[in-house]
């Protein structure tokens, strides 16, 4: 049955007597009604999933922070390293997805996977470390654009002085612009996120051919692939060269934004896998070449980068002593322009999980998340809800030093953690039951899927040690905390009094509602 082609199924098959398309009558099979708008396209979803995870929103803000980790080897390297073992990720994420392609992403193809007893407590997990990747994401993102906002200021304005509480205020402020642009219809969503991949496939390229035509002396090419610098404070260079992936993985973090689209998106049992793919090794090609480009720019690093002089975020100051301010400020208004569409599509596709987990009662005020605008057919209300959690969570950028590392952490390690549990049950409990759909990976599936566990585990347990040494109450990575906390609260309620009534995703055709069983 294709995309174009009206269902037949009886009402048996879906208790219903008008006909739908394939999209819906598979949704109905999975156990939810077409309740919202149907209108984005497989580019459309892609565009969505490439923003998330954008090469300008990920690495720029971060740059500077990898260089002085392990120089300009551990970016070039430990970028390839990260992209290869995500791409693993995502092909074992895109394979489940073409299976159950729901709002709910992650959280439903869980109840789909587990054995019985273990549903319900397996997906409030899931969806609680999905929730928190989604906000610390937002925040982490919108954080990255308020820097670069301030150091553009800084290039025309060096001895402007302009404090972390003013920050936070522009931080606020590219919150509100976020709530609102995602309060509006979602095909205007699809459209603008079309762009904004045009937008930033554009300034990549602009930066690179203009860096490498301007700038002089270039570094050599023995520099920017072989140079380590451990500027740490670690003496081990391979604990050194491992904090690089911190941001590579932050990078790439998001593709499943894709999934939270599903029920938006056109012919989604294809659309949806593929975009979710297509947006990891995307972005891992292009930033490779960014990073190769910016990389040769470099003519003085510890002017550029060890510098406390420097501006902030380093990569600025690298610009502006290889090309000038007129480029400077060209190549920060696409870095901006990326960055804030990112925030969008992470705000996007966060309050569609929050609808979905709420719909099932999962949520804090589950009731008022799990309704939908009558004139946008939006769901506003998870969009203003997860706005308001990552405005609390910006508050943290204003008390410590190593606030933004740990938020950019924390998102990294819910996304990572809500990742892992359905690939783990892929290639355990349903190992032999699990029915893929038209996107699929054969036989490889199960060995790609231990690689993708234990990549997972890996950078989990790297994103809560140092980043620094000697470790003071200053610099320490603090991850570990706030997700702590949250997840404490979440099972401690579960426990108390989520398992009394919470039993997973729950059907809702006709106004009825059944748990949805393996």
């Amino acid at each position: 049955m294709n995309e174009d082609e009206v269902s037949t199924l009886n009402t048996e098959e879906i208790a219903g007597v008008v006909p739908i398309n394939s999209d819906e009558a598979l949704l109905r099979k999975l156990g939810y009604r077409q309740d919202l708008s149907r209108s984005i396209s497989a580019f459309g979803n892609f565009a969505i999933a490439f923003s998330c995870c954008s090469v300008l929103s990920g690495l720029a803000p971060l740059w500077g922070n990898t260089m002085v980790y392990s120089g300009p080897l551990g970016v070039i390297w430990g970028w390839v390293i990260t992209s290869v073992m995500t791409t693993i990720v995502a092909c074992c994420l895109a394979e489940i997805c073409s299976a159950y392609p729901t709002t709910g992403g992650l959280y439903f193809w869980v109840s789909q996977l587990a054995t019985a007893e273990w549903v319900p407590l397996a997906c409030w997990l899931t969806g609680w470390y999905n929730w928190i990747g989604g906000c610390f994401g937002i925040a982490g993102t919108d954080i990255g654009l308020a820097q670069f906002i301030v150091a553009m200021i800084k290039v025309w304005q060096p001895d402007v002085d302009i404090s972390v509480y003013v920050q936070y205020g522009i931080i606020v402020g590219i919150f509100i612009i976020h709530g609102t642009i995602n309060s509006v219809a979602v095909n205007w969503a699809g459209i603008v996120n079309q762009g904004a991949f045009f937008a930033n496939m554009l300034g990549i390229l602009l930066t690179v051919a203009v860096s490498l035509a301007i700038t002089r002396p270039l570094a050599s090419s023995e520099w920017v692939f072989t140079q380590l610098y451990n500027n740490s404070g670690f003496d081990n260079n391979g604990y050194a060269f491992l904090l690089v992936i911190l941001s590579s993985q932050y990078t790439l973090t998001g593709c499943d934004s894709a999934a939270h689209m599903s029920e938006e998106t056109k012919s989604s049992q294809k659309g949806s896998p593929s975009a979710l793919l297509t947006a990891v090794v995307s972005n891992a090609v292009s930033g490779f070449i960014f990073l190769i480009g910016v990389g040769f720019m470099v003519q003085n690093y510890d002017e550029q980068i060890l510098s406390e002089n420097a501006i902030s975020p380093q990569i600025v100051q690298v610009f502006l002593d290889g090309v000038g301010g007129a480029w400077t400020v060209v190549f920060v208004v696409f870095v901006i322009i990326s960055i804030f569409f990112s925030g969008s599509a992470l705000t996007l596709s966060s309050s569609r999980m929050v609808y979905a987990f709420a719909r099932d009662g999962a949520m804090p005020f589950s009731k008022q998340l799990h309704t939908l605008n009558k004139r946008t057919n939006a769901p506003v209300m998870a969009v203003w809800f997860n706005i308001l959690v990552a405005t609390i969570v910006g508050i943290l950028y204003m008390i410590n030093e190593t606030a933004y590392s740990s938020i950019v952490a924390v998102n990294t390690i819910g996304s990572q953690l809500s990742y892992l549990v359905p690939i783990l049950l892929r290639i355990t409990t349903s190992r032999k039951s699990f029915q893929p759909g038209p996107w699929h990976l054969g036989r490889f599936s199960v060995p790609m899927g231990i690689i993708a566990c234990l990549w997972i585990l890996f950078t989990c347990g790297l994103f809560i040690a140092p980043t620094s040494s000697p470790v003071t109450p200053g610099n320490m990575n603090y991850a570990i905390v706030p997700f702590s906390f949250i997840m404490i609260l979440s099972t401690g309620y579960y426990l108390i009094w989520g398992r009394k009534w919470f039993r997973g995703p729950v059907r809702e055709i006709d106004d009825k509602q059944v748990i949805l069983q393996k």
